[in-house]
């Protein structure tokens, strides 16, 4: 259920509602608006009376929710939301969002490296993996702790918030200590006690797309995170396992509008994992900001004959640099016509 306060509702007034809410052994998720404030609820196994609060000081309407998910929802909040990330960066807003930098740490130098590139191109967010989960035990698995000291000197000399992976709550609790923003990865997409605990942090969350999620199941892991009071999620496309070969995934553009047509939350895209191959991520990357996308996360990498993973799908610093460029241009052009 919904509870929809009115515009002119007090802060008293919604608070008497999550008081009310709370005695019934539920729980509630206000979430201001520019216009209201609604009020999710969540835990109750049959429906709620509606009459319980419909003629409570405050409340415009209680509205029922017959669809899977509550709080990812354009009816709980019709406005975009905007994940605020280490204070002062954005993504959802009216800047395209670019989170960029290597697959992996693999040392502090080529990490300093690579935050130069990024930071001169303007870009506000740097990417890296401390934790690697790898299709083989033998391939390079990360630098651990280790790499997010570094990640941590990359944001203190450069100024750029810190997003990177993590693969268990442990590794939730070291990357609160060390990083903006926690990235849940495709492989993680239904670990639903980690969904919860990252629901449970003060870090927004970048959750990716399962392999083979559904629209239903990626949104629905957001929810599972949203349910435990962590409202800032980002949705990340990464691509889905498909028949195709010419690819390393199939990049699905079309979720970018499907999901705007559903949520609230903001979305990205990774044309690097989406394609694998170097020569595709600028063309998918284009064509990512002009379906509508809030930014994108890429790889790159200043000798990516010589990383130590997924060289191949890297850019270069002049690749990168250009795809910048390109991508700013297209959604210069897109974003009023977006807002009309």
């Amino acid at each position: 259920m919904l509870i929809v306060m009115k515009a002119d509702a007090t802060e008293r007034e919604t608070m008497e509602v999550v008081r009310i809410v709370t005695e019934l052994g539920l729980r509630a998720h206000p979430l201001p608006g520019a216009q209201r404030t609604a009020i999710g609820i969540t835990g109750n196994q049959g429906a709620v009376d509606a009459s319980r609060f419909e003629n409570m000081p405050g409340v415009a309407e209680a509205i029922r929710v017959s669809k899977p998910y509550k709080l990812i929802s354009l009816d709980l909040r019709p406005e975009k939301t905007v994940v605020r990330v280490g204070g002062d960066a954005a993504i959802g807003g009216d800047e395209l969002a670019i989170i960029a930098g290597p697959c992996a740490i693999e040392s502090r130098a080529q990490a300093f490296a690579i935050a130069e590139a990024v930071r001169r191109s303007g870009a506000r967010f740097f990417r890296g993996g401390a934790y690697k989960p790898r299709t083989s035990p033998y391939a390079f698995q990360g630098l651990g702790e280790e790499g997010l000291k570094i990640l941590a000197e990359v944001r203190e000399v450069y100024g750029l918030k810190i997003v990177t992976e993590a693969m268990d709550e442990a590794g939730i609790d070291l990357v609160e200590r060390y990083g903006d923003m926690i990235q849940l990865g495709a492989r993680n997409m239904q670990n639903f006690s980690l969904l919860r605990r990252a629901g449970r942090s003060h870090l927004p969350v970048l959750l990716k797309r399962g392999l083979a999620a559904t629209l239903d199941e990626w949104l629905l892991a957001a929810e599972y995170i949203m349910s435990e009071g962590n409202y800032n999620v980002v949705l990340c496309e990464r691509g889905i396992r498909t028949f195709s070969q010419h690819t390393r995934n199939t990049l699905d553009l079309a979720a970018i509008p499907a999901v705007r047509r559903i949520s609230h939350l903001p979305v990205i895209i990774d044309p690097s994992h989406g394609t694998g191959k170097n020569y595709m991520v600028t063309p998918l990357a284009r064509a990512g900001v002009a379906v509508g996308a809030d930014g994108l996360i890429v790889e790159i990498h200043d000798q990516p004959e010589q990383a130590l993973c997924d060289g191949a799908q890297a850019l270069t610093f002049q690749q990168y640099e250009q795809m910048v460029a390109e991508v700013r241009a297209i959604h210069d052009v897109i974003t009023p016509a977006m807002v009309k």
